[in-house]
């Protein structure tokens, strides 16, 4: 009787396991069908959202399904609710939305620190914008400046087609062309400003065919008709990530224009305007300061909501109410050198009820497309003018370069902020470094101590295009070897008086360049 008493005690306890087993299996089985399936999860990272409550997420995670943001919430959570393709460890790391890049400029890649200390700027940008460049030379200025824009964090920015004094590269659609392909390449979100350079009219350029040139002469109106056909070929490309915008110049009321030149401004400031509005693109102007804000909108007319000014430097009280009043945006470029000859009015703006974002203002002469570096800047450089260390605190700078930002371009809706149904566009900071740890207080130490070589991972339209420092969509060293090839071909083209890259007199031993003496302000 004991032998049976065991043999069955035995069977039942294999039974019991076979049971138990099957309920496991069952349980698994319902989960399976039951979890949601993401394509990317971010796991166990300090996660920034800039959502409305403004959260920062500790042990925090993203569930990101095709190129939009699933599900923000805590690892825990959202490991149980996702079974994911591809999970991304983001411990220690900060998981923010990516940064943008409120104004820029196409060609400064290419030109950096050339002419820095030279009073004949504007000078060398024409010759090598409008007489020395190539469509070679665009494509390796776009490659050049997608590549570091991504590996800062940067993953949408605004670019005006050129730059100096409104020297745009509108003579042949095959510039822009071979500029959106490169940029296109990337991977990262793009904005580009194309329309007429500054008159007067026509323009000079030179086009080049191997070591053969030719001047051409273009009038105002086909140089709207390039900018036109760029517009209806590259507006919404690449699912939506490159963006077209038309740029006019900003008219003085120094220039004092009357009579037959002004009707004439007048026109083409109207036929400029009247091709964003008909294309729903951004409309952006360059280089503001006091009186051309109420000259643009009393004389031209070009102010609203859709309307972009770079610099906006010593306005007027008044034009700071207009710029409320009409939703006109600014773009507060802090370290550029148009921001040393007078300040753009940041907190009044602000306190006025205007929207300001952040821009580099391009790397030419003397600066990068790190945004970090720009966000520390304009905090200095506002409490420097106010003489209060509370000014600009570092949860406001950090907007300006994410949620208002993305407000400023229209584009709130889909960027700026890390919640579900918005574009994933995520970048991932390493901050188990010296200049970060210890780790905490995260939104102050992206202000105040990251740089943009602290991004690790970056993620544009739900798309890995950097992991781990390391390009996924671009050769880099190729990318390097075609913008140190082409910017050499560029200056020799320029046939330029003096070397471009040569130390001023003065450069060394001495506290200004020149042999007037120091003033103060």
């Amino acid at each position: 009787m004991k032998k049976i008493r065991t043999f069955v005690g035995r069977k039942a306890i294999v039974l019991g396991i076979a049971a138990l087993s099957l309920s496991l299996a069952v349980a698994r089985s319902a989960h399976a069908v039951t979890a949601e399936t993401a394509d990317i999860l971010i796991t166990d990272g300090t996660v920034i959202t800039m959502d409305p409550g403004r959260r920062v997420l500790e042990h925090g995670a993203i569930a990101i399904v095709g190129n939009r943001i699933a599900a923000v919430g805590t690892t825990d959570e959202l490991r149980a609710r996702f079974h994911a393709r591809q999970v991304i460890d983001a411990r220690r790391k900060v998981v923010m939305p990516g940064l943008i890049d409120g104004h820029g400029h196409a060609g400064h890649e290419l030109f950096k620190s050339l002419a820095a200390d030279n009073d004949d700027w504007d000078t060398i940008v024409e010759r090598i914008y409008a007489h020395a460049s190539t469509a070679e030379f665009w494509k390796a200025d776009a490659m050049l400046a997608g590549l570091e824009r991504l590996k800062f964090g940067v993953t949408t920015s605004v670019n005006l087609f050129g730059g100096g004094d409104n020297v745009y590269r509108v003579d042949d659609a095959k510039y822009g062309d071979a500029y959106l392909n490169a940029v296109q390449t990337i991977g990262l979100r793009w904005i580009l400003g194309v329309g007429p350079r500054r008159g007067p009219y026509p323009s000079n350029y030179t086009e080049w065919n191997g070591e053969a040139s030719r001047d051409i002469q273009v009038p105002f109106d086909k140089q709207i008709e390039v900018s036109e056909t760029l517009i209806r070929k590259w507006h919404g490309a690449a699912d939506g990530r490159l963006q077209m915008a038309v740029v006019y110049p900003t008219i003085s009321p120094d220039e004092k224009l009357s009579g037959a030149a002004l009707d004439e401004v007048k026109r083409e400031a109207h036929v400029a305007r009247d091709l964003s509005k008909r294309y729903h693109t951004l409309f952006l102007q360059d280089g503001h300061t006091r009186g051309t804000v109420q000259y643009a909108n009393d004389v031209l007319g070009l102010l609203g909501p859709d309307v972009i000014l770079s610099h906006a430097t010593e306005l007027t009280d008044e034009e700071i109410k207009l710029i409320a009043s009409t939703g006109t945006r600014i773009s507060h470029n802090p370290s550029s050198v148009f921001s040393m000859n007078g300040r753009c009015p940041v907190t009044e703006l602000i306190d006025a009820g205007a929207i300001v974002m952040l821009g580099s203002d391009g790397v030419a002469p003397d600066r990068s497309f790190d945004m970090f570096r720009h966000m520390f800047q304009a905090t200095r450089y506002h409490r420097y003018y106010f003489h209060d260390a509370k000014v600009l605190p570092a949860g406001k700078v950090l907007e300006m370069t994410t949620i208002d930002a993305a407000k400023a371009l229209g584009m709130e809706k889909e960027i700026g902020s890390l919640e579900p149904g918005k574009k994933a566009d995520i970048i991932l900071v390493d901050w188990f470094k010296p200049h970060l740890v210890p780790m905490n207080m995260p939104v102050y130490r992206m202000v105040y101590y990251a740089t943009g070589e602290d991004v690790a991972t970056v993620i544009v339209d739900g798309r890995v295009l950097m992991r781990d420092r390391r390009v996924l969509t671009a050769n880099e060293e190729h990318v390097l070897n075609a913008a140190q090839r082409e910017s050499e071909l560029a200056i020799r083209r320029a046939g330029l008086p003096n070397d471009p890259t040569a130390l001023p007199d003065g450069f060394w031993g001495k506290t200004r360049l020149s042999d007037e003496p120091l003033k103060r302000p």
